[in-house]
């Protein structure tokens, strides 16, 4: 249960500080008769027909203000650290290559010949 609570209390919160001024329309639009009639500046020019929208502008102003001041608060009180780290070097072992090439096995001779088809077929041989 608390748990709940305090979730939707952060949510709210959060929603709070990004749509500041869409909570000060609807303050406005609720307590609209209020606000014409009391606070307005322009209550005793009713020809003008601000009914209280001086005091709305005034108030957005002001909202719009208080984002200014908390989005240069925070750039100010951020505390930026660097992490510098030498880049990886992936070094790979070299290939040792032999300058003698010293077999046990000898060179390949072609030592095989069949009469009964040399008349009909001669395969390439090769000179060893």
């Amino acid at each position: 249960m608390l748990k709940t609570v305090t979730a939707y209390f952060l949510i709210f919160s959060l929603f709070a500080v990004s749509f500041s001024r869409f909570f000060v329309y609807a303050g406005f639009e609720l307590n609209k008769k209020y606000i014409a009639s009391a606070l307005c500046e322009n209550r005793d020019k009713p020809w003008m027909h601000c009914n209280g929208k001086c005091y709305f502008i005034k108030k957005i102003k002001q909202a719009q203000e208080n984002e200014r001041r908390e989005a240069a608060r925070d750039g100010l009180c951020r505390l930026e650290v660097s992490f510098f780290q030498e880049p990886f070097k992936l070094v790979f072992i070299e290939p040792v290559s032999l300058k003698e090439n010293k077999s046990d096995f000898p060179q390949y001779s072609y030592q095989y010949s069949n009469h009964y088809i040399d008349a009909i077929f001669r395969p390439p041989k090769t000179v060893a």
